[in-house]
């Protein structure tokens, strides 16, 4: 208790760079949220087709694994910070043009058939570029934040991930009915132009590779080892992926909000909030609290209770118990994503982060785009109520699975490390 008392839960916030980092973050992940929550309202409103939002997730997944490890390699070869100035202007480029798409003058000239297309080349592109972002990201923040306070910072980068997230997608929803979608993309535009100035407040930082011009292929050989010989890092978004991609209710969420709940856009938006704000609260107080000890149980408890909220969700047809129950998967989800986050920043060397980050990448960031799909064709293949159900207990199986498979990363204990 004595320990609990003691820990500074603002002590990462003392470094001026990684406020900074913080509010690039921000603004960066806002625009991401509405983004996507924008292009699958337009997406499913001009195409009635469940699997057209499944699509979505796939034309992003697909760049986005592809790219992932040659990202990595080219992360870890590179000075971060102009990495990320590069990717984000490619941003500014793709939401300009999905402005073009959605002004009512053009969106009333082309197509249905060819919007929608114009949408999924525009979501792959961006998919391309995402696979630099995420490594990038995830390096320059080891760059900025010392050993001892990156349990600490970890909490609070996932914790303004989650504030993004919470804001993105509810702004979104409201913004739909009151500027219109075109001009809500416009706004996502001018986020991502913002967080390039945040960016822009961090000095270049040291490329700490001694490898430097090394190979791709052995390069890339060396960071699918490190990984795959490391069992804390493999078990722990190995678990995180297969929950994420099992648990992909939220691809969904459209269909709930138009066809079963009916509850509209402004519904829309509590439904697609609520689990961002779950994982929010929890993530603040992750930053009071310790989640270090006994972390691979909690990481299994929290798992688990993840797919029984899922499951609720999908057998509701409540209003209101479904807001609750998407509260309840972020509130777990947000304990996975600070103890997973802990796990990679502590037990990945500063020369491998970019290739440790992109393989995490295919693993857990790609999972959302692939449980997109998986529940886009499941609720095709047996109706959305029983797609989002299955998905939920495919979770479970997977957590008592794991458990019982690794006993070592059940009793992993982070404070020993």
């Amino acid at each position: 208790m004595n320990e609990i008392v003691k820990k500074d839960p603002y002590s990462s916030l003392k470094i001026i760079e990684f406020r900074w980092f913080l509010a690039m973050r921000l603004a960066i992940v806002l625009a991401w949220s509405m983004q996507f929550v924008l292009i699958e309202w337009e997406v499913y409103r001009l195409t009635k087709d469940p699997l057209s939002l499944g699509l979505i997730g796939l034309m992003e997944v697909i760049p986005a694994i592809s790219m992932a490890l040659f990202a990595g390699h080219f992360v870890d070869q590179n000075e971060k910070r102009s990495m990320l100035i590069k990717c984000f202007i490619g941003l500014v480029l793709i939401s300009g043009s999905m402005c073009v798409l959605t002004y009512p003058a053009v969106h009333d000239t082309l197509s249905k058939s060819l919007i929608v297309k114009g949408f999924y080349a525009l979501v792959f592109l961006g998919g391309i570029i995402r696979a630099f972002i995420i490594p990038s990201i995830f390096s320059l923040l080891g760059l900025i934040v010392p050993n001892n306070e990156k349990p600490n910072a970890a909490a609070w980068s996932s914790s303004t991930w989650q504030v993004a997230v919470v804001i993105g997608p509810a702004l979104a929803g409201f913004l739909i009915g009151w500027i219109s979608v075109f001009g809500s993309m416009c706004l996502v535009t001018f986020a991502i132009i913002v967080g390039i100035f945040f960016l822009m407040q961090i000095k270049p930082k040291p490329i700490l590779n001694p490898d430097l011009g090394e190979p791709i292929f052995q390069s890339l050989k060396r960071g699918i080892n490190f990984v795959f010989e490391n069992k804390t890092i493999l078990n722990a978004i190995s678990l995180d992926m297969f929950a994420v991609l099992f648990g992909g209710a939220v691809a969904l969420l459209p269909i709930f909000a138009q066809d079963i709940l009916k509850v509209g856009s402004e519904g829309f938006g509590i439904l697609r909030a609520a689990p961002a704000i779950g994982g929010l609260i929890t993530m603040v107080v992750a930053t009071h609290f310790d989640l270090n000890h006994q972390a691979g149980r909690k990481l299994l408890f929290a798992v688990f209770g993840f797919g029984i909220c899922i499951i609720i969700f999908g057998l509701s047809t409540n209003f209101w118990i479904s807001v609750i129950a998407l509260f309840m998967s972020g509130v777990t989800d947000g304990i996975s994503v600070v103890i997973r986050s802990t796990i990679l920043q502590l037990y990945t060397p500063d020369n491998m982060r970019g290739r440790v980050s992109s393989v995490n990448s295919i693993f857990v960031g790609s999972s959302n785009e692939l449980g997109a799909f998986e529940s886009g064709f499941t609720s095709k293949l047996m109706g959305t109520v029983n797609a989002v159900v299955f998905g939920g207990i495919m979770t479970l199986v997977v957590v008592g699975t794991t458990a019982f498979a690794s006993p070592k990363f059940r009793d992993l204990d982070i404070d020993n490390k």
